[in-house]
């Protein structure tokens, strides 16, 4: 270029830079709103499983014996918790909290704090001591527990114990049921999406001492027979340098809530017996109320996780119905081409054996829900994070696998939480598992 062209392009630029800044200022405001309003990714970093003693270990006699010897049970509501029992699929080594073991029980509320202490202390000592992360740089706190919400809460029970910073985000769920564990760590999600670079700890758990019933409706004592002490402590983070150690990407979070109607909002419900003792009332309607909810869910859920094969025969399957009013049975999506594993959670033989049978899943896909249930019991909203543990410790789970974590809840809620392993994640150090994988999964009795 020559002199009179280098003062030809200046004309030009002068006579053109006011659109030159203008397009300038709108790309630079379009790429800032882009990074500013894109989801962030939420990591999984680690988590932990708290796993009790072995003198809080309960056996079926022990169980029994103990009901028997409290005197507020009678020979009916005995036979009726020893068959309920022994149908259950839990086997002899779950746990009970130590109030639970003495003659006669201390459901006291000094003995409810230690149990909430001893489970949530438990899991986040190993937590932070496996990832090697400062109390002090957790910023969100979520913790849930359904039935035992005392005060101070017991999220600031946490703050105390860590020592945790002046401004951390807490928040402390309750009366959310077996469901909130799923409710938390969506909560943490939404939190991370407006607190750049820090990390989120979802802690859930539920309280035995307090809530056990010592009364003789049928239906409040089947609780007694399936709830059993655990709690898990999550480790989120929404640090790019995270993802090279996290084990896991949350890629999904779809929540049901059926409480709107009047039969889903009762069938799991706390109140108090005829004799003014207090319990959970499980309806003899749940499990279609459950089946339900699980419906809705997958409705939602079913469009961003399944190939389009199986969209396309699930739609066509819907438009031969509603345009030719033939009575064509719906078509149930194959879920085992979305899920490489499957937790759900272990509220109960029946639960795990209905959404076996509605999701058409085979043995192996329900294989950590049923081992969990035998070796736990139903943890309540940590179950599922016993489970995914049960699957890494069998050394099932590789990288780029996709997880689906299933969760039923009171009010009536179904809530599901898809991850994708980042590596091909081993067992954490104390893993629940650690000194007993070799011995499952075991041949439950029918």
């Amino acid at each position: 270029m020559n002199i009179d062209d280098l003062r030809q392009l200046w004309i030009h630029l002068q006579f053109n830079l006011v659109s030159v800044v203008i397009c300038s200022a709108i790309l630079v405001f379009g790429l800032t709103v882009f990074i500013m309003t894109r989801p962030r990714p939420v990591y999984l970093v680690d988590y932990s499983c708290y796993k009790p003693p072995h003198n809080l270990k309960a056996s079926y006699d022990k169980f029994m014996e103990h009901s028997k010897l409290t005197g507020d049970f009678d020979e009916s509501s005995l036979e009726f918790q020893r068959k309920i029992l022994e149908r259950s699929g839990l086997g002899e080594e779950t746990y009970f909290p130590e109030a639970m073991h003495a003659i006669p029980p201390k459901p006291s509320m000094a003995a409810a704090r230690e149990e909430a202490e001893q489970v949530m202390y438990g899991a986040l000592d190993n937590l932070f001591s496996n990832t090697n992360v400062n109390p002090k740089d957790i910023g969100i706190l979520v913790v849930n527990c359904s039935l035992f919400n005392p005060t101070p809460s017991l999220s600031a029970m946490i703050v105390n114990k860590y020592r945790l910073r002046g401004n951390i985000r807490s928040y402390n769920l309750g009366g959310m049921g077996c469901s909130a564990g799923v409710i938390a760590v969506d909560l943490a999600k939404d939190l991370l999406q407006v607190n750049w670079n820090t990390y989120a700890v979802v802690v859930s758990t539920e309280n035995i001492t307090q809530n056990w019933y010592f009364g003789n409706k049928k239906s409040m004592l089947i609780p007694n027979c399936l709830f059993r002490v655990g709690c898990s402590a999550v480790l989120l983070s929404n640090k790019r340098k995270d993802r090279r150690q996290a084990k896991y990407r949350l890629v999904h979070i779809v929540r049901t809530h059926k409480g709107a109607d009047d039969k889903a909002f009762r069938c799991v419900y706390q109140e108090q017996d005829d004799q003014g003792k207090t319990g959970v009332s499980l309806s003899k309607e749940l499990m279609a109320i459950a089946g339900g909810a699980l419906k809705t869910n997958i409705t939602t859920l079913g469009p961003v996780v399944l190939p389009v094969s199986e969209q396309l025969l699930f739609f066509a399957t819907l438009v031969i119905k509603k345009l030719f009013n033939r009575n064509v049975k719906p078509y149930i999506p194959d879920f085992k081409l979305a899920f490489d594993h499957f937790c759900i959670h272990a509220g109960g033989r029946a639960v795990i054996d209905e959404l076996e049978k509605n999701l058409q899943l085979l043995p192996v896909h329900v294989e950590a829900s049923r081992m969990t249930l035998h070796r736990f019991g139903n943890t309540s909203s940590s179950s599922i994070w016993y489970e995914l543990a049960y699957i890494e410790a069998k050394g099932r789970m590789c990288r780029g696998h996709r997880v689906w974590q299933i969760a039923f809840g009171s009010g009536f809620k179904c809530n599901s939480a898809v991850w994708q392993a980042l590596q091909n994640v081993k067992p954490s150090h104390h893993s629940p598992w650690e000194d007993c994988i070799d011995n499952y999964p075991v041949k439950l009795i029918s």
